[in-house]
């Protein structure tokens, strides 16, 4: 064999001669960094003040910088958005399942009635100011400005976990862990027809399209993903806890069983063209409402959790090594102005403005408003809306690079904050 030849042979653990600084083995040495850092993370974050978010973000970024020192090409956020769409959209089902699976109030209209408020008007409220924002002063066209607000919207079932309920038989905490669980498991599914909306906007001329958007994506679309969710979520339960008794599912497989059961569900509805994230949520709730005090939910629940928190912080490490200092000038000066406009006014104005009236105490009230953790769901609702191919690539950019500086930030204040708030909430909750 020639010497060329066998230079071109892809060695792991050694090759002819020196031969330093491989880019393949820095990947295998961040990778094992990444889940050291990990075990780290996940570890009593709850005593830290920077949760394991943050720190895989700022790990992101730290792997963008290597990647450019190493000259290795970046994944591109707009030529592969289908990539991202594609590993985001895992991430957010699996999370949104657990959080099903984590919420142990029963339902009824009264029970639910913060939740219906944060999703019927405080999540509208969102969407139409970030829109009117991103029109008038970003300059975005209606369509694209629409997608930057209804992909804004959604709040984070994992990146939220701090301030959300603790899990099944653990209760609500209060009311503004509920509420903050229960937003966050339906606005991830109910911002899709809004981004469906913005893309017939900016794609479509006139209205001849609205009687389809409103019936396929907005009426058939929700009511046959629940109804799957809900079916699928007491089959799969009745279907695990009938093959256990039967000893032919060892409960040590219990944790792999919300992977499962999750893939089902979403695929299923999928098929029949309805909102998976909705199905994936919906189908956590009637698991847990099967078998109410079988002890195999809680095993179902760690599980679910783990592969919850794996998936998302691994996420955070592909979305932050996107990063680039180019990228980040994109927003514009309006663009970086919606990021503390977003956090500070629009959220939590419309929070205190739709709890008008409700019973909810001031202090809770406050703690929702602040609290809207954007996420993962974010950037799957750009990659969607980009990968449609009906804006322009100036507008694609826009809308990509101002999401990562709001689901930046609120990553990183809304993670310092949420420690000293949980406390102050648990000792001041009722007043």
């Amino acid at each position: 064999m020639s010497e060329g030849a066998l230079h071109q042979i892809p060695l792991i653990a050694a090759s002819p001669g020196f031969s330093f600084f491989d880019g393949y083995a820095f990947g295998v040495f961040f990778i094992g960094l990444a889940l050291f850092v990990a075990i780290w993370a996940l570890s009593g974050h709850r005593r830290r003040s920077v949760t394991p978010a943050a720190v895989y973000l700022l790990l992101g970024a730290a792997a963008a910088i290597g990647l450019n020192l190493l000259d290795i090409g970046q994944l591109d956020p707009i030529t592969d958005s289908g990539v991202i769409e594609r590993l985001s959209e895992v991430a957010v089902i699996v999370a949104l399942f657990a959080a099903g699976l984590r919420i142990d109030r029963r339902l009824g209209w009264r029970r639910w009635r913060s939740t219906v408020l944060l999703i019927g008007v405080v999540m509208p409220v969102t969407i139409a100011a970030v829109a009117l924002f991103a029109n008038t002063l970003m300059g975005l066209s209606l369509g694209a400005a629409l997608l930057l607000g209804a992909s804004l919207a959604p709040t984070d079932p994992v990146l939220a976990r701090g301030v959300q309920v603790a899990g099944p038989g653990e209760g609500d905490r209060t009311e503004s862990h509920f509420a903050l669980t229960s937003e966050a498991g339906l606005n991830d599914g109910l911002a899709f027809p809004f981004v469906l909306l913005a893309l017939f906007i900016a794609g479509e001329p006139g209205v001849g399209w609205f009687a389809e958007w409103f019936t396929a994506d907005v009426l058939y679309a929700i009511g046959v993903g629940v109804s799957i969710g809900i079916v699928g979520g007491f089959s799969i339960g009745y279907a695990s806890d009938w093959l256990r008794s039967k000893g032919l599912l060892n409960p040590q497989y219990d944790g792999w069983v919300a992977l499962a059961a999750v893939l089902l569900i979403y695929g299923l509805t999928e098929i029949f063209s309805a909102y998976g994230f909705l199905a994936a949520f919906a189908g956590g709730l009637a698991f847990r409402r099967y078998e109410w005090d079988h002890e195999a939910h809680h095993r179902v629940h760690t599980g679910s959790d783990l592969v919850e928190n794996i998936l998302e912080l691994a996420m955070l490490v592909l979305l932050g090594s996107t990063i680039t200092l180019v990228g980040l000038e994109q927003p514009g000066f309006w663009g970086w102005i919606l990021v503390p406009v977003l956090i500070v006014l629009i959220r939590p104005l419309a929070v205190l403005g739709s709890f008008i009236g409700s019973s909810v105490p001031m202090r809770q009230r406050a703690f929702i408003g602040w609290f809207g953790i954007r996420g993962v769901g974010s950037f799957y609702y750009a990659a969607v809306g980009i990968g449609a191919g009906v804006l322009s690539l100036e507008e694609a950019s826009t809308i990509y690079w101002t999401i990562i500086a709001c689901v930046g930030v609120s990553i990183l204040v809304h993670g310092m904050t949420s420690r000293p708030a949980v406390k102050s909430l648990e000792t001041h909750g009722c007043e």
